[in-house]
């Protein structure tokens, strides 16, 4: 008999705890279980079980054997699913979570392709800038724009998700325009009340690297949504400390301007995650390699422009 059949009907004997069990369990008879162990322990050369007439044990061979039987077996299953999964489509519902706002700009348009490409699958998309449980809350996915840290989950970075401070052009000509990070004191700020570190700003300088924490002076606008404090600052109510995503097309077209393009704030990932599993669904392997196609080529859409790079130019000042 194969070596996988040969393992399957030995751990089947150790969990069963006899002949007769493993044998009801299996559907062989008794005669042949004890045939294929005989046979087993003669091609191995050693003795997997301590025969008596009330009951079985492992020997100590036997014990370390029917730990890396197991383990093959799992192996195998596990294989075995994950091929059969290839050739069959992606079906039923994608349960997705994702933060409001980026899944308004820029998923939200990206899903009525992947639903033509997998005719099979609904999506129920939950937006949600609060940090969901996956598994307790029946997620099969989230996208999420975060620092990357060692989870308990299965992550697939797609881009980075740069913070860049942006004001509009006629802010500037009133206010002036900050030429060292010490200067946002003195302007008005607009707050992301969300994060944890109050009246600051966290810093880092790109030619350096090295990091800064600024202590703002007055914040005429606090929030707990990007797109307010994107809308105030085109408004002309002070500076904002935004991601790319949310002003990328407003620098591109100079309906905002950089602040100290010198310095950002600290950078994000935009990644997928999804509960462990023994293998991947369909749905979700497919929902993956989608987004990477979409989102995973190198600079992400929001950022295809020169602005970007650099602040107001000093003709506008």
């Amino acid at each position: 008999m194969d070596r996988l059949s040969a393992l399957e009907i030995f751990v089947t004997v150790v969990s069963e705890g006899s002949f007769s069990a493993a044998a009801r369990s299996l559907g062989m008879s008794k005669s042949a279980v004890s045939k294929h162990i005989a046979a087993l322990e003669d091609r191995l050369g050693v003795r997997l079980l301590n025969r008596t007439t009330r009951r079985l044990s492992l020997t100590d061979a036997g014990a370390l054997y029917c730990e890396r039987a197991n383990r093959l077996i799992a192996e195998a299953e596990d294989a075995e699913a994950e091929v059969s999964q290839l050739s069959s489509a992606p079906k039923g519902v994608l349960r997705l979570s994702a933060p409001l706002s980026f899944g308004i700009r820029h998923l939200g348009p990206l899903l009525p392709a992947f639903l033509a490409q997998n005719p099979g699958l609904t999506i129920d998309l939950k937006l949600d800038d609060r940090l969901v449980d996956l598994v307790q809350d029946g997620f099969d996915i989230a996208l999420r724009v975060t620092t990357l840290t060692d989870s308990s989950l299965m992550v697939r970075r797609l881009c980075p998700s740069r913070v860049v401070m942006v004001a509009s052009p006629d802010y500037l000509a009133e206010r002036g325009i900050p030429t060292e990070p010490a200067d946002l004191k003195e302007h008005a700020c607009l707050v992301y009340s969300n994060q944890t570190y109050g009246l600051e700003w966290r810093l880092v300088e790109a030619a350096s690297g090295d990091k800064l924490t600024v202590r703002l002076g007055d914040s005429r606008v606090r929030a707990n949504n990007g797109d307010i404090l994107r809308f105030a600052a085109l408004q002309g109510q002070g500076i904002a400390i935004l991601p790319t995503f949310f002003v990328g097309e407003d620098i591109s077209s100079q309906r905002l301007v950089r602040v100290l393009p010198g310095w950002e704030g600290i950078s994000n990932d935009v990644c997928l995650v999804w509960p462990h599993a023994r293998y991947t669904p369909a749905k979700v392997r497919a929902f993956v390699d989608y987004m990477v196609k979409a989102l995973g080529g190198g600079t992400p859409p929001w950022e295809d422009c020169p602005s970007l790079s650099r602040g107001l130019p000093p003709s506008q000042g």
